[in-house]
């Protein structure tokens, strides 16, 4: 696994040797109950140094004031469209439905995802993303998304967890197996959708609108990554325990989905390091060769700061390298945890 995640850490974007063409662009976010957020953020995706570009906001069933907010969002930006979705007494929409409504009202050809308490990092944050379409190939391009920090170990563990996920699909994808992306940054081409019948395959998971999609339509040869600086986007990271758990199992019914392969290489990695971690416990417990132990755990940890440094440094986790040693078996607790709730969780809705 770590020979696969090292093709990222010596990985050096590209875009800083293309011409930053700006095609026409169509921006997606779907909000619901995100006045607030909306308020905050959508200013910085709607200031943009674009000279063609679109927002699409889906205002999904919302009852706060997100409809009064986006009023007044509209009479100060022209190139800003809205696209309301009414609550209906016995059909509840779930985010693919308010996907899908946005794509279809969007102009243009070239579709980029961020959701509402999201914040680029630059007002260069298009033309990073889509640079790669110069391609003809390219019709996904997988971008990235930090949470913002704040102190707790809840943050951490969030931030942790964000970068496990994203250098592990920016790894596959560097070797040729794209298997996902993550909707606060992603784009992709509206004709790609269309052609694949969007996300009918798996309209009834009511979470994986970004990574299924990527699962099923990506290839070796038509996604990209890209993760230099001002192409990254800022989110804002749960608050407490419990929401973090509730997002965390929402999104355990898309893994299911995955493709038999992309499926067995996770759960390997996963597993194989769960094993390291109880195999240790049991050693410790029944006094074992502690010496070996101990040898055999440096080692390991070691040749994983080796490879996460330059990873954890360009995906802006450079102060969890102090954390790492607590952190990584904590993140394997967590999500084991996780994974055997998910079993007996009956379905959810995204928001």
């Amino acid at each position: 696994m770590l020979v696969i995640q090292r093709k990222f850490s010596v990985f050096k974007s590209k875009t800083s040797n293309l011409n930053k063409v700006s095609y026409p662009v169509s921006v997606i976010i779907c909000a619901r109950n995100e006045a607030v957020n909306l308020q905050k953020y959508l200013p910085f995706i709607l200031e943009q140094n674009h000279p063609n570009f679109e927002v699409v906001v889906v205002n999904d069933c919302s009852y706060d004031n997100s409809e009064d907010v986006l009023k007044v969002f509209t009479e100060k930006y022209k190139h800003l469209k809205i696209v309301k979705i009414e609550e209906h007494p016995r059909f509840k929409t779930a985010k693919k439905f308010a996907a899908t409504l946005g794509i279809k009202a969007a102009l243009n050809e070239i579709i980029l995802f961020t959701d509402a308490d999201c914040k680029p990092e630059s007002e260069n944050w298009i033309i990073e993303m889509t640079a790669h379409y110069q391609n003809e190939k390219t019709e996904i391009v997988l971008g990235y998304s930090p949470y913002f920090k704040h102190k707790g170990l809840l943050n951490g563990l969030i931030r942790y967890e964000t970068f496990q996920t994203a250098l592990n699909y920016f790894s596959y994808a560097l070797n040729g197996m794209p298997y996902m992306g993550v909707g606060r940054n992603l784009s992709y081409k509206k004709s790609l959708f269309f052609k694949n019948k969007g996300f009918a395959s798996h309209m009834h998971i009511p979470s994986g609108d970004d990574d299924l999609f990527v699962n099923e339509n990506s290839n070796p040869s038509n996604t990209v990554i890209e993760v230099s600086k001002e192409s990254q986007v800022w989110s804002e990271p749960k608050l407490t325990w419990g929401s973090y758990w509730k997002q965390k199992t929402r999104h355990l019914g898309a893994g299911k989905a995955y493709k038999a392969q992309d499926k067995k290489n996770l759960t390997f990695q996963t597993g194989s390091a769960i094993g390291f971690y109880l195999f240790l416990v049991l050693c410790l417990i029944f006094k074992i060769e502690l010496l070996v132990v101990a040898i055999v755990f440096f080692i390991r940890f070691f040749a994983q700061i080796f490879v996460y440094y330059k990873a954890l440094k360009k995906l802006r986790n450079k102060d969890l390298i102090w954390w790492f040693i607590i952190l990584d078996p904590f993140y394997y607790i967590y999500l084991t945890s996780i994974n055997i709730t998910g079993v007996f969780r009956k379905k959810t809705v995204w928001k």
